[in-house]
């Protein structure tokens, strides 16, 4: 299931069927400032949720995006809970596998319940709520 304005979410299946010629998987252990020499020959990075409590994942997908300029996708995979679609989008993720069991129509409704943010991320510089923008005009 595609939804452009939010991450792609893909089942185990159509995971294993999306294959790439440039694709790299990092362990949660990896620093992923080693790929800064050939990060724009990689089509696809995959980042591992071994538990959903291990967040280091998060942290290696801000530093792909922000410090390294990764452009293309960014995937989770593993322990992909609906509850963390809406970090993983904010942190650089552009696409994940879902857990198996898990209905893609209930995680896509995560993204409706939180359409807007008040602080930054690396989805969106912009907040909503920028300075000034709840002053009255005179």
């Amino acid at each position: 299931m595609t939804n452009a304005a939010h991450i792609r979410l893909l089942t185990t299946l159509e995971h294993s069927l999306d294959s790439g010629q440039q694709v790299v998987s990092l362990t949660n252990d990896e620093d992923p400032l080693t790929l800064k020499d050939r990060v724009d020959r990689i089509e696809r990075i995959e980042l591992h949720f071994p538990h959903f409590t291990d967040g280091r994942a998060y942290s290696q997908a801000y530093l792909l995006r922000r410090r390294l300029g990764f452009k293309g996708d960014l995937r989770a995979t593993g322990d992909v809970l609906i509850d963390q679609l809406i970090q993983m989008k904010r942190t650089g993720f552009s696409s994940a596998v879902l857990k198996d069991g898990v209905d893609p129509a209930d995680a896509q409704r995560q993204f409706e319940r939180f359409p807007a943010f008040y602080q930054s991320d690396v989805a969106s510089e912009t907040p909503v709520l920028r300075p000034g923008a709840l002053e009255k005009p005179e």
